[in-house]
Protein backbone atom coordinates (compact mmCIF):
# COMPACT_ATOMS: atom_id res chain seq x y z
CA UNK A 1 0.00 0.00 0.00
CA UNK A 2 1.35 3.37 -0.96
CA UNK A 3 1.27 6.45 1.21
CA UNK A 4 -1.41 8.10 -0.95
CA UNK A 5 -3.65 5.03 -0.76
CA UNK A 6 -3.31 5.00 3.03
CA UNK A 7 -4.28 8.66 3.23
CA UNK A 8 -7.28 8.04 0.97
CA UNK A 9 -8.46 5.19 3.21
CA UNK A 10 -8.17 7.42 6.28
CA UNK A 11 -10.01 10.28 4.56
CA UNK A 12 -12.80 7.97 3.42
CA UNK A 13 -13.16 6.51 6.90
CA UNK A 14 -13.38 9.99 8.41
CA UNK A 15 -15.95 10.96 5.77
CA UNK A 16 -18.07 7.87 6.54
CA UNK A 17 -18.03 8.57 10.27
CA UNK A 18 -18.87 12.25 9.75
CA UNK A 19 -21.74 11.50 7.37
CA UNK A 20 -23.10 8.80 9.68
CA UNK A 21 -22.99 11.23 12.60
CA UNK A 22 -24.81 13.84 10.50
CA UNK A 23 -27.41 11.23 9.58
CA UNK A 24 -28.00 10.38 13.25
CA UNK A 25 -28.29 14.06 14.17
CA UNK A 26 -30.81 14.58 11.35
CA UNK A 27 -32.84 11.61 12.59
CA UNK A 28 -32.97 13.18 16.04
CA UNK A 29 -34.14 16.50 14.56
CA UNK A 30 -36.75 14.60 12.52
CA UNK A 31 -38.13 13.01 15.68
CA UNK A 32 -38.12 15.99 18.04
CA UNK A 33 -39.15 18.67 15.54
CA UNK A 34 -40.53 20.94 17.00
CA UNK A 35 -42.10 22.41 13.86
CA UNK A 36 -43.10 20.80 10.60
CA UNK A 37 -40.53 22.90 8.74
CA UNK A 38 -37.78 21.48 10.94
CA UNK A 39 -38.94 17.97 10.10
CA UNK A 40 -38.99 18.65 6.35
CA UNK A 41 -35.48 20.13 6.47
CA UNK A 42 -34.27 17.17 8.54
CA UNK A 43 -35.70 14.76 5.98
CA UNK A 44 -34.02 16.63 3.15
CA UNK A 45 -30.73 16.64 5.07
CA UNK A 46 -31.05 12.89 5.58
CA UNK A 47 -31.38 12.44 1.80
CA UNK A 48 -28.23 14.51 1.24
CA UNK A 49 -26.34 12.54 3.90
CA UNK A 50 -27.49 9.28 2.31
CA UNK A 51 -26.15 10.52 -1.02
CA UNK A 52 -22.82 11.27 0.58
CA UNK A 53 -22.68 7.87 2.26
CA UNK A 54 -23.38 6.03 -0.98
CA UNK A 55 -20.80 8.08 -2.90
CA UNK A 56 -18.12 7.48 -0.27
CA UNK A 57 -18.91 3.76 -0.23
CA UNK A 58 -18.67 3.71 -4.02
CA UNK A 59 -15.26 5.36 -3.92
CA UNK A 60 -14.08 3.10 -1.11
CA UNK A 61 -15.20 -0.13 -2.77
CA UNK A 62 -14.49 0.97 -6.35
CA UNK A 63 -17.95 -0.01 -7.59
CA UNK A 64 -19.37 2.30 -10.26
CA UNK A 65 -23.00 1.24 -9.84
CA UNK A 66 -23.17 3.19 -6.56
CA UNK A 67 -22.97 6.43 -8.53
CA UNK A 68 -26.05 5.46 -10.52
CA UNK A 69 -27.80 4.67 -7.25
CA UNK A 70 -27.00 8.18 -6.01
CA UNK A 71 -28.80 9.66 -9.03
CA UNK A 72 -31.90 7.64 -8.18
CA UNK A 73 -31.74 8.63 -4.51
CA UNK A 74 -31.32 12.30 -5.47
CA UNK A 75 -34.34 12.24 -7.78
CA UNK A 76 -36.53 10.43 -5.25
CA UNK A 77 -35.37 12.71 -2.46
CA UNK A 78 -36.18 15.85 -4.42
CA UNK A 79 -39.61 14.62 -5.47
CA UNK A 80 -40.48 13.43 -1.95
CA UNK A 81 -39.43 16.73 -0.37
CA UNK A 82 -41.50 18.74 -2.85
CA UNK A 83 -44.49 16.42 -2.44
CA UNK A 84 -44.33 16.59 1.35
CA UNK A 85 -44.04 20.39 1.34
CA UNK A 86 -47.00 20.72 -1.05
CA UNK A 87 -49.05 18.33 1.05
CA UNK A 88 -48.37 20.33 4.20
CA UNK A 89 -49.05 23.68 2.53
CA UNK A 90 -52.11 22.76 0.46
CA UNK A 91 -53.43 19.51 1.86
CA UNK A 92 -53.01 17.68 -1.43
CA UNK A 93 -50.17 16.87 -3.80
CA UNK A 94 -51.81 16.90 -7.22
CA UNK A 95 -54.54 19.37 -8.09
Amino acid sequence: MTHAAGLLDIALSIALVTLALGQIMSMVRLMIGPTTGDRILALDTMVINALGLVVVLGIQQGVKVYFEVTLLIAMLGFVSTVALARFILRGDIIE
